[in-house]
């Protein structure tokens, strides 16, 4: 997933450098985006399963996961 999120940051910067159509890049940045959140909620998924069993009972990883759920709905 972070190789095709990189070969698509380094088709903008070539788009860029090629002076191509800015509508064209737009979309092309959008769908980096998409691929950035794509990612983010992959690794979101990741740690309430990996990192948060053992501690769920605990306050401070509750209070964890809201503000990193109130982060990713901004």
């Amino acid at each position: 997933m972070l190789s095709r999120i990189n070969g698509q940051l380094d088709g903008i910067k070539k788009m860029i450098e090629d002076d191509k159509y800015c509508n064209d890049i737009l979309i092309q940045i959008v769908a980096v985006e998409k691929s950035l959140k794509n990612l983010a909620n992959l690794m979101f998924e990741n740690h309430i399963y990996r990192c948060i069993p053992d501690d769920i009972k605990s306050e401070e990883i509750i209070d964890e996961l809201t503000i990193l759920f109130k982060r990713f709905n901004d």
